[in-house]
């Protein structure tokens, strides 16, 4: 069971105050276009205003506490004090869960939901708006590309597992911010190939060998730099081991993180499939180097 109550709101007798609810993780409703859109929210004990604020967008036909429950990004979320949003796409449309990252199957807008739904947590909250980044599996992936190219006003940063840019996002992206940019691929990932390869129906395919996504980051942010770290094969029975190329010397003090999972499938490493990283440390230490 997610939902946490520490207290709720009642009147101290004794005193004659009202004392304010506490939670640590919740669910939510939001109004958009007709449509309730439900969420998750962590609040780390100890929350304090200006905070970090992070999306995790679950994949398609998957959840919001589905990839709250395997991520295990609350654990880090209480170490280091941000909060968290696990907002739920919808089945419309597709008859299956998903975000709508520009794609022919869909008519949801996903695009605008998202970014309202980050100025609305970041009011309520006293959130800091430079440091609102976004990150997803698979489909989640996609989606955080598509707000990266459409809503980089809002979302500081973007982390993809798995994901890629849909066909539409690849021919018309066009941020009005230079953002850094996090990609975690396997290359024996057969749902989203990393080589490009994917079927362009319902307008997910369309994008190049993986590889090409990641220059078109690193050239929109003038990185010039190459950092290549190859992680130690902690875990020989996952069949798979993982090295990061750090594309660096940004004018913009962004960077692109690309990390290869050779031997790795459609997978967020630490909790299936490779286990010499856990990619949800690494997403919160690639968004904590760009705080502002």
């Amino acid at each position: 069971m997610f939902l946490i109550t520490v207290s709720c709101q009642t009147e101290d007798n004794s005193e004659g105050v009202i004392k304010e609810e506490k939670w640590t993780t919740k669910s939510f409703v939001l109004k958009h276009n007709g449509l309730d859109r439900s969420y998750i929210l962590h609040k780390p004990d100890g929350f304090q205003i200006n905070a970090p604020l992070l999306f995790v967008l679950h994949g398609f036909t998957s959840s919001s506490n589905t990839i709250m429950t395997y991520s295990q990004m609350n654990k880090i979320a209480d170490q280091n004090g941000f909060m968290i949003c696990y907002p739920q796409g919808t089945t419309l449309a597709t008859g299956q869960t998903h975000w709508n990252a520009n794609l022919q199957m869909s008519t949801i807008n996903d695009i605008d939901f998202l970014a309202q739904l980050a100025i609305k947590l970041q009011k309520e909250y006293n959130i800091n708006p430079t440091n609102t980044f976004a990150s997803g599996m698979s489909n989640g992936g996609f989606m955080s590309y598509t707000l990266g190219c459409e809503k980089s006003n809002v979302f500081k940063a973007i982390a993809s597992v798995t994901g890629t840019m849909s066909g539409y996002d690849w021919n018309n992206c066009n941020p009005s911010n230079k953002i850094p940019v996090l990609q975690i691929s396997g290359t024996k990932d057969v749902t989203v190939p990393w080589d490009g390869t994917m079927s362009e129906a319902y307008g997910w395919g369309g994008a190049p060998h993986i590889n090409k996504v990641m220059d078109y980051w690193a050239e929109l942010n003038a990185c010039n730099v190459d950092e290549i770290i190859n992680f130690p094969d902690i875990d020989p029975s996952d069949s798979s081991t993982v090295s990061l190329t750090k594309r660096k010397g940004s004018s913009y003090n962004n960077e692109i993180w690309f990390y290869t999972v050779t031997g790795g499938g459609h997978d967020w490493p630490g909790a299936f499939g490779n286990k010499d990283i856990n990619a949800s440390e690494e997403i919160w230490k690639f968004f904590k180097q760009h705080l502002k």
